[in-house]
């Protein structure tokens, strides 16, 4: 398959997120805003795509509708072949359990949890047993090298800590990708750098997809596709 039909949406065998003539729009009073129009996207086992964008674009906006937290206007979004629109609220979020993955900018960890707890907390949610729970943990905490802060809660962590305990609670369950928000955009640059090298490096040894938005064009350029969201479409980014 050519590489315009994957940036077009069109999947393959090794598709695992895909949308096709996405659009979002938002009502206020009578103001219509759209946001999203005519979004088509294919994302494959593995791979690290950036969406970059002016702030304000609607890229926060697309990841929701990738993961399924949000409903599109027009269009559909299918995770591992299965249509978001046509599952329960339920069903929807046993799919995400099994097959995505979420870091944000703020990492969003539960402060009254220890490190370890909060990796857990996925698994804990499908009804795992605790102590396996906690040993599966345990070694995603020491593949992102912090096996020695298990321990600590978030207030006892560094920024750079705490990205990289939401990045192993992101990846505890295996998914199929990861939809990531800025996760480097509250980081200094030595510390954005090492989060996003563990990203790349954890997208390679687990076939995981990683599908990042962020303003940072140096890290977009290192992943291995970029798209540019301008006037509510996709568009792949000139260099590329």
């Amino acid at each position: 398959m050519s590489e315009m039909a994957i940036q077009s949406g069109v999947p393959d065998a090794k598709t695992v997120l895909q949308a096709q003539n996405l659009a979002r729009r938002f009502h206020e009073g009578a103001i219509d805003v759209t946001v999203l129009q005519g979004v088509d996207l294919a994302v494959r086992v593995g791979e690290t795509l950036a969406i970059v964008g002016q702030s304000g674009c609607g890229k926060s906006t697309l990841l929701h509708l990738l993961g399924g937290l949000d409903a599109p206007s027009a269009g559909h979004v299918r995770l591992m072949g299965q249509d978001f629109s046509s599952l329960s609220p339920a069903a929807q979020g046993t799919l995400r359990n099994r097959h995505l993955g979420f870091v944000y900018q703020f990492h969003h960890l539960l402060p009254e949890f220890t490190a370890l707890q909060n990796v857990a907390m996925p698994l804990w949610i499908r009804r795992m047993p605790r102590p396996a729970a906690a040993q599966v943990a345990r070694q995603m905490l020491l593949r992102v090298g912090l096996q020695d802060r298990a321990q600590h809660r978030p207030a006892e962590l560094s920024g750079g800590e705490r990205q990289r305990v939401a990045i192993a609670r992101a990846l505890v369950t295996q998914p199929a990708c990861v939809l990531a928000d800025e996760p480097t955009g509250n980081l200094d640059r030595a510390t954005a750098d090492a989060v996003f090298n563990l990203m790349m490096e954890l997208a390679s040894s687990h076939a995981t997809a990683f599908v990042l938005v962020t303003h940072d064009d140096q890290l977009a350029a290192r992943c291995g596709r970029t798209l540019r969201l301008m006037q509510g479409r996709l568009t792949p980014c000139e260099s590329q």
